[in-house]
């Protein structure tokens, strides 16, 4: 079932996440919800180890830690995530 969420944010921050989904081609709302899918189910219980980098590191800057990745970096995640997904 799905819902709708209405979020209060800077007009800076929102025109910056737009213009990232564009460049990545999701929608705000798919990138919302990786991260929300991401969040721990209970408080205090780390988020999965099995996160790609990309996820960890987006989960970082959510909580004002780290730098942002380079579109290489998460480019270079990414295909490391998948080839790592596709052993068995």
């Amino acid at each position: 079932m799905y819902a709708k969420l209405t979020l209060r944010l800077e007009a800076t921050l929102i025109e910056k996440a737009k213009v990232w989904a564009k460049k990545h081609n999701v929608s705000l709302s798919q990138a919302v919800a990786e991260f929300f899918a991401q969040l721990p189910e209970k408080d205090g219980q780390r988020a999965p180890s099995s996160l790609s980098p990309w996820t960890r590191r987006l989960v970082g800057m959510a909580a004002g830690k780290g730098k942002t990745p380079e579109d290489e970096e998460v480019r270079r995640d990414y295909i490391d995530s998948l080839e790592a997904n596709q052993r068995f």
